[in-house]
């Protein structure tokens, strides 16, 4: 007969995700809500910042950048 155990209260870490994800970039106005494409470089959203400031006045922008992440668990070596 085998035997399973569960470790309900394992430590976990947070391991980046890199092979099959990459990050993505995106500008928000905060005055109007509009927002740029998303992209895998900045320079994209932050060229699209800039002319819409250019264009509305609008000063802020908020600045997402998106990751993703594994939960695994901890092993005793880390």
């Amino acid at each position: 007969m085998a035997l399973t155990k569960i470790w309900r209260f394992a430590d976990w870490v947070l391991k980046l995700e890199t092979s099959q994800s990459v990050p993505m970039y995106e500008m928000e106005c905060t005055s109007c809500d509009e927002t740029s494409e998303v992209a895998e470089e900045p320079g994209g959203p932050q060229d699209w910042a800039l002319k819409h400031a250019g264009r509305t006045h609008h000063k802020l922008f908020r600045a997402v950048h998106t990751c993703f992440f594994h939960a695994v668990p901890k092993t005793v070596r880390e």
